[in-house]
């Protein structure tokens, strides 16, 4: 199912005004790269960008086209491990957080 507009524009209000949910957007972004979900966590790092940064002010942070960024983090894209890292590197500076792998174990 697409998401609507609405959905959208109350995803970009709540962003403008709470950082930690920013922050659980990213955070939420990255867990979903690191289990597998590549589609999934595309998704939601193009919609974190969107709510935050913009295409435009990561493509002037990473020194790569904003139109390269959105096809990196579009439905077909396929960005290096390098670009993706350093797409992340720059989205965590901007929000002044630094993420971190911890490892759980799972029942057996």
């Amino acid at each position: 199912m697409p998401i609507t507009r609405k959905f959208r524009e109350t995803v970009w209000t709540r962003a403008q005004g709470d950082a930690r949910f920013r922050a659980a957007m990213l955070t939420e972004a990255i867990n979903e790269l690191l289990a597998g979900g590549i589609d999934t966590g595309k998704a939601m790092l193009r919609d974190y960008v969107n709510a935050t940064l913009t295409f435009d002010g990561l493509a002037k942070e990473t020194g790569k086209p904003s139109k390269s960024l959105q096809r990196m983090l579009g439905p077909r894209g396929n960005p290096t491990a390098e670009s993706l890292f350093g797409i992340i590197k720059v989205l965590q500076a901007a929000e002044h957080i630094q993420l971190a792998v911890k490892t759980t174990r799972r029942a057996a």
